[in-house]
């Protein structure tokens, strides 16, 4: 769902990265506060003081995300699930955490780690906000009687802590409720699973009212954008297809991880040696120019090419590579330039099952269409994402046939 994201670094041995579409939503932040919050609290700040408290609160805003996917990803190190990265993106944050929980106690505290530290994070910058207004304010002044005069004589730093506190609880508070994938409908998720003992029915469930809120966030959108006033929300075009946006996001979330449980449950225990292609690409000299792939291409109709140097296979080259490079420069271009490393494609055993190579391929950082099959560390065959695809196509077209609906509704 996200790009790879420019990568900012590291923190507990996790990699931190910021997919672009965070720029819009940062933006967005830093021109709410500086045109319109910090301008009515504070009229007499002079331009230049308004925008850097407004873009200094937005940093500290998406600190406080990372911080709630920090607790996440801490979690679930602390039961040995290797988390891959942590994205910041246009809705907050997503731990890439590799492996499913293994029982619903863990799932559980992972869910609601990120909650609790958004709620704590919100407490904590709303008491040193508070403490920091009244050491400043004139004793003189009561909030009790007129808080927007209090307000108004609150430092730049007060003022920060002030905004930011609120807005941690809310995002703590609306992450807790039960509607799946948010942290509540992991909750939720967690106590369907303890309750029932079935992971696959109470992922269903659970994701079907995941659903139900997204659309009920949609259809307040649009009333929200076509006049009416929503308690709570208010009404507006803008905040009302915003809030329409991020209940598609959540019913189009929940409606996906259901499919996954699903494609889990086809996939699952079905040995990878079933669907993958025993018949090894042809063999190239990796110094053969790029004018005699695309020879074999025409010839044979292959889509791929293990390229040999001193006897071993050390790359594999694609039609796709062909189109890396001018066809000026097909006569002297060795084909070992645009194929691509063995070591960089990912190698799975003859004995995984599929689910687990599917995960694999797609959180491979090469383009995750393709994987080699090792059995004691000698290729033995090759499988396609389209390969493991088409499985999935005919496991539900059986289901369909059996049950008489679609797999994903029933």
């Amino acid at each position: 769902m996200l790009s790879h994201g420019i990568n900012l670094g590291r923190i507990f041995g996790i990699r931190i990265a910021v997919d672009w579409s965070l720029i819009v939503i940062f933006l967005l932040v830093v021109f709410n506060l500086a045109a319109g919050v910090f301008p009515s609290w504070h009229p007499d700040w002079y331009p230049a003081l308004t925008w850097g408290v407004a873009f200094l609160a937005a940093v500290l805003f998406f600190l406080s995300v990372l911080a709630h996917e920090l607790a996440h990803a801490l979690v679930a190190r602390a039961y040995a699930i290797p988390v891959r990265r942590i994205t910041l993106f246009l809705l907050g944050g997503l731990a890439d955490i590799e492996e499913e929980p293994s029982s619903p106690k863990i799932e559980a505290l992972m869910a609601i780690a990120g909650p609790l530290v958004s709620i704590a994070l919100g407490f904590g910058f709303s008491m040193m906000g508070g403490l920091l207004a009244a050491a400043s304010m004139d004793r003189a002044i009561d909030p009790t009687v007129d808080p927007m005069l209090a307000v108004q004589h609150m430092g730049p730093l007060a003022t920060l802590l002030t905004w930011l506190g609120p807005v941690n609880v809310i995002i703590g508070i609306f992450n807790l409720i039960p509607a799946f994938p948010l942290d509540g409908g992991r909750v939720l998720h967690a106590g369907l699973w303890a309750a029932t003992g079935d992971q696959a029915k109470s992922t269903r469930w659970s994701s079907r009212v995941g659903q139900t809120f997204g659309w009920l966030l949609i259809v307040t959108g649009f009333a929200m954008a076509f006049g009416l006033r929503v308690p709570f929300f208010g009404a507006g075009l803008v905040g009302g297809l915003w809030l329409a946006f991020i209940g598609w996001f959540l019913s189009n979330a929940a409606s996906m991880s259901y499919r996954q449980q699903l494609i889990k449950g086809m996939l699952k225990d079905v040995p990878i040696a079933r669907l993958m292609r025993r018949k090894l690409p042809a063999a190239l000299d990796a110094e053969l120019p790029v004018s005699a792939l695309v020879d074999e291409i025409m010839r044979t109709g292959q889509q791929e090419f293990l390229l040999v140097a001193d006897g071993r296979p050390i790359a594999l080259a694609r039609t796709g590579d062909v189109r890396r490079i001018d066809r000026a420069r097909w006569e002297t271009t060795p084909l070992r330039e645009i194929a691509t490393p063995l070591q960089m494609l990912p190698a799975v055993d003859v004995n995984e099952d599929a689910y687990d190579v599917l995960r694999r391929m797609l959180r491979s950082e090469n383009d995750g269409k393709l994987a080699l099959v090792l059995e004691n560390g000698a290729i033995r065959g090759i499988v396609r994402h389209d390969d493991i695809l088409r499985f999935i196509e005919l496991q539900t077209e059986d289901r369909s046939r059996r049950a008489g609906t679609p797999a994903y509704e029933r």
